[in-house]
């Protein structure tokens, strides 16, 4: 039987401000990464998701991007590998305590926005990011896009990476995603999303904004929570791939 992960990025509500619909996504998918508080998120946020997702038995993993609460961490910030190794240390650690405070394991790291998309094509950045999971515990799985130079850093460390495919994400030829600035980058129909994790599943493959088949290797697919359609998505991906017998669970 195949087997795929199903996470989404959680926890981004702060302050007075409410983003997404965390609870009810949860009983959809069996991975959360959930926000340390940079680009969104804040103390209280994350001592109620992580329970939420401890509730819900569903894997936990820090979701650390560029310190950019205004820009929500999708705008490219310059820093030093040093500068992002400690960075992501803390996240990572600022999660940690809730996981510790709610007596449930960390299970992975997941970069967040320009971070994570940073270091899919920069070798640098993504040794950087990879020597802080390792350092901080090399236990965690360490997610990345498919195919990026995050995978890579990550095996060449030790590290058990995750290969993260995108239901709600358009791709390029090179087997990037599509920039958020474009129009194409979204994908807000569900059937379309739906027809898209199929194939990369059953397939291993992709088809790009150009028409192009692209190699792909699918081990956790990603629904944003801060897309409208979000709920909708992970719904109707977690019953048609039941459907199709896929097992839908985590990855540990």
């Amino acid at each position: 039987m195949k087997k795929i992960d199903l996470n989404c990025d959680l926890g981004e509500s702060f302050g007075s401000y409410k983003l997404g619909n965390d609870e009810l996504i949860l009983s959809e998918v069996t991975s959360a990464n959930i926000a340390c508080g940079f680009h969104a998120g804040d103390a209280h946020v994350m001592y109620k998701t992580v329970l939420l997702a401890k509730e819900k038995g569903v894997a936990i993993g820090a979701h650390p991007g560029f310190h950019d609460i205004a820009g929500f961490g999708r705008r490219e910030i310059p820093y030093t590998s040093g500068e992002i190794t400690e960075m992501v240390l803390y996240q990572i650690g600022a999660l940690s305590a809730f996981c510790k405070a709610h007596e449930v394991k960390l299970s992975h790291v997941k970069p967040h926005g320009a971070l994570y998309n940073l270091a899919a094509k920069d070798p640098f950045i993504a040794k950087a990011i990879a020597k802080a999971v390792m350092l901080f515990d090399s236990d965690l799985l360490l997610y990345g896009l498919s195919g990026s130079e995050l995978i890579k850093a990550g095996k060449e460390v030790g590290l058990r990476t995750v290969s993260e495919v995108f239901a709600d994400r358009t791709y390029q030829n090179d087997g990037s995603l599509t920039s958020r600035k474009s129009e194409n980058a979204i994908i807000s129909e569900t059937e379309l999303a739906l027809s898209q994790v199929i194939q990369m599943i059953e397939t291993d493959t992709v088809t790009s904004v150009d028409g192009q088949s692209i190699p792909i290797v699918a081990e956790s697919v990603c629904v944003h929570g801060d897309n409208e359609h979000a709920l909708l998505f992970a719904k109707a991906l977690r019953e048609n791939l039941t459907k199709k017998g896929v097992s839908v669970r985590p990855i540990r």
